[in-house]
């Protein structure tokens, strides 16, 4: 398994996914994205590389990430002013997104 591409795709689906979802804060979406990734990347890799040796279950890989979810700043976003529901709609998005790109690339 290749984990610096594993982070890479998971950069550019979550970039396309927000990006065209919420086009009106894609250069904030980016921003953002970009900046948690950096921040959780050990972590990714090591939860990924858990799961690829059946360490830690799928489930017990969704409750990792999802408890990352307050990490989740979108710093640039909430500056633009959009609502807390929106704000909770984004994170769980790109959870979500974390969660299927890990499971797919590590359990093929």
């Amino acid at each position: 398994m290749d984990i610096e591409k594993l982070i890479k795709d998971l950069k550019e689906s979550l970039l396309t996914l927000l990006g065209n979802k919420y086009k009106e804060f894609k250069p904030e979406i980016q921003k953002d994205i970009t900046s948690f990734l950096k921040e959780s990347e050990e972590k990714l890799k090591r939860w990924a590389l858990l799961l690829a040796d059946g360490s830690i279950t799928k489930e017990e890989l969704e409750w990792l990430l999802k408890s990352q979810k307050d990490l989740v700043a979108l710093k640039a976003i909430q500056t633009v002013g959009i609502s807390k529901i929106k704000l909770n709609n984004i994170k769980n998005s790109i959870i979500k997104t974390i969660f299927e790109i890990v499971v797919a690339t590590v359990i093929k």
